[in-house]
């Protein structure tokens, strides 16, 4: 029995709540204890078995062969004497540990005795190093190999300096880091434990990886002292994240752990790439070395401004010296220098063209704007893109999903070398930053007269196409509304400074083409296109707007069809349970629909694509969110406005026809 002279004492229980001859897990502060019954009396013991740390209170005390009563360990049928936690034949100095117990007027109570100061572990000078490097979030799921880094992070979220979501799936966490960092450019963390929740992370981490956002990821794993036999949950996560990250480490006993830390974020950060770190679950409590520090970004990053080659600003300008009707391509790359890149557009007259995860970067109310490009584009990119004469690409990764012109003369400018002529060669690749070329441009574009004023022709070819979806919003076959209607809708009613994360399939090719942006952030699955990326990325998304003050208080409206969201449906209690302001709309055609659409153009049999589900905004509203349910054109916009204007999670439900994409 512990001395009970310096104990804090819990109410674990009621009077007569725990019947004779029974067990149970109690707690008393950070204490677990297994609360006994039996004789008439009290008795609180240690709850870990010490074989294996079965817990005793999940036990059952049962009759032994000499009829004496045992507490029996459910795991493997250790014993004890109920009252005095001592083994079968043990001796005084061996058994559970026990604590005092004192029934009162309102309950019963165990002493436990005083915590102890925390000791400063390996884990928290890891952490103060995330907050060092402006890690403001964590999503993710604490489990039993990840414990010890949990609490460091609990620290540091009790602290006030990060803030933590726990999610309901792994693959939401690191979905959510990846919208979280394409909105900010800022690292989030995604937590795991060792084996199934940290492969569970991987298509997450792939979404970063490709489209080049800068994610930390952290996984617990088995003890160091048995790597290598296959313990439960044991796999090699270090071959497992080799491919998907630009760094990963186990954290050692001996590792330099801020310094380890920051090299991790670092990469990070200057890769714009996934980092990840393992920690082994026994080096997590180890206490860290007197004087251990945590490490910092000061001195490590220089400045990113890369000024390009005096040589290829002069084979640029000369080819603009010669162009009548150039054309600009902006893809997500220059999502941070539009202010730079539109008053280069402005002084050529020329067109902005932007790709599918560009949408956005340019409103579509500027006379210069062109809208997307490519598969889910409008035909005025299209058209300026057959009628150019030079076109100038700035952060464009020239996917073939978005179909810039090869033949025609291209000056490409990126700050990433690889990114130059990555394809196929261009006329003149310039490595330099997007923002500080673009100004270098502008300043010295020599004065043309070839340069022909496009901006009538752009407000000529907006008044057809905006004719053509008027047109199509009309379409009616009885199966539900069509996309022309919904997206229109959506354009006049989503706030202009919304983040907007869509997701996969025919729902997002139809808001590429018919969502007019009138400076909404989009937010998308690029390089990877995995469905299921909207939702879990406005819990990203939301996050930012509380973690940064330049997205402070922007709304956050997610899309997807019923395929995509049917994937992490669960984490709509996350939203539930931290009070996020999401709209998510989703346009139920009760099938993959672009699957479907694949099928029939390969002139296969259309097979499984057909989906059973059930009323989603019934199960936003199960969940305490707000659900609501379209399937008529005139409820449409009602439906809209209520649910952008509720303080919280909603959901609209709009009943699409497959058919009218």
């Amino acid at each position: 029995m512990t001395d009970a002279t310096d104990h804090t004492w819990h109410k674990v229980a009621e009077r007569g709540e725990l019947p004779e001859g029974r067990v149970k897990t109690a707690v008393a502060g950070t204490k677990t204890l297994a609360l006994v019954r039996f004789d008439g009396q009290w008795a609180a013991m240690d709850n870990r078995c010490p074989h294996q740390g079965g817990p005793l209170g999940e036990g059952s005390i049962e009759t032994g062969i000499e009829g004496q009563c045992w507490l029996r360990c459910p795991w493997h049928g250790w014993d004890f004497d109920p009252l005095t936690g001592k083994p079968p034949g043990g001796h005084e100095d061996t058994g559970q540990e026990m604590f005092p117990v004192e029934e009162r007027g309102d309950g019963v109570y165990v002493g436990v005795p005083r915590e102890k100061e925390h000791q400063r572990t390996v884990s928290d000078v890891m952490a103060e190093t995330m907050v060092a490097w402006g890690v403001k979030r964590v999503f993710g799921m604490v489990g039993h190999s990840n414990l010890g880094l949990a609490d460091a992070l609990r620290r540091r979220t009790v602290a006030g300096e990060m803030n933590y979501i726990g999610i309901r799936h792994e693959g939401a966490a690191a979905f959510a880091c990846s919208g979280y960092a394409k909105l900010t450019g800022k690292p989030a963390a995604c937590l795991a434990i060792a084996g199934p929740g940290a492969t569970n992370l991987l298509t997450g981490l792939w979404d970063a990886k490709v489209d080049r956002a800068p994610v930390l990821a952290l996984t617990g794993q088995v003890d160091v002292q048995v790597f290598g036999p296959g313990a439960f949950q044991e796999i090699d996560l270090a071959s497992a994240f080799q491919s998907v990250a630009a760094f990963s480490q186990t954290v050692l006993p001996g590792s330099r752990h801020g310094e380890l830390m920051t090299l991790a974020l670092k990469n990070a950060v200057v890769n714009r790439d996934v980092a990840h770190l393992i920690f082994p679950d026994d080096v997590q409590t180890l206490v860290a070395a007197e004087g251990a520090k945590s490490s910092a970004p000061e001195g490590r990053l220089a400045d990113a401004a890369i000024t390009p080659p005096a040589a290829s600003v002069d084979a640029a300008l000369a080819a603009l010296g010669q162009a009548s009707r150039p054309i600009i391509v902006v893809g997500y790359g220059a999502r941070h220098a539009m202010g730079d890149v539109i008053v280069l557009a402005e002084r050529l007259s020329a067109p902005v063209l932007t790709t599918f995860k560009a949408k956005g970067q340019i409103a579509d109310d500027h006379p210069l704007a062109a809208g997307v490009l490519g598969r889910s584009g409008t035909p005025i990119a299209s058209w300026f893109m057959n009628e150019c004469d030079l076109i100038l690409a700035f952060g464009s990764s020239f996917s073939n999903h978005t179909g810039i012109e090869k033949s025609k003369p291209i000056i490409q400018v990126d700050f990433d070398r690889m990114a130059l002529g990555k394809f196929h060669p261009v006329t003149v690749p310039v490595w330099g930053e997007i923002a500080v070329t673009a100004r270098l441009l502008s300043d010295r574009l020599p004065a043309s007269s070839k340069l022909m004023d496009q901006r009538a022709e752009l407000a000529e070819r907006w008044t057809l196409w905006r004719a053509e979806k008027q047109s199509r919003r009309a379409d009616d076959r009885g199966k539900g509304l069509n996309a022309a209607l919904v997206f229109e809708a959506m354009s006049r009613l989503v706030p202009a400074d919304a983040v907007i994360p869509v997701d996969v399939g025919n729902n997002t090719y139809s808001f590429g083409r018919y969502f007019e942006c009138r400076g909404q952030s989009v937010l998308m699955s690029g390089y990877l296109g995995s469905i299921g990326f909207g939702f879990p990325a406005a819990l990203g998304a939301w996050a930012a707007t509380q973690d940064f003050e330049e997205h402070r208080g922007r709304k956050v409206v997610s899309i997807s069809g019923d395929g995509g969201f049917g994937q992490y449906l669960a984490d709509f209690t996350t939203a539930v349970k931290y009070n996020m302001n999401i709209t998510h709309v989703l346009l139920n055609n009760g099938q993959l629909g672009k699957i479907t659409k694949e099928q029939r153009a390969g002139e296969w049999e259309v097979w499984q694509t057909d989906l059973v589900n059930p009323s989603f905004a019934a199960f936003a509203d199960l969940c305490d969110g707000l659900g609501l349910k379209v399937s008529k054109p005139e409820e449409l916009e009602v439906a809209l406005a209520q649910a952008l204007a509720h303080d919280g999670p909603s959901l609209v439900e709009i009943i699409t026809d497959a058919e009218l994409i």
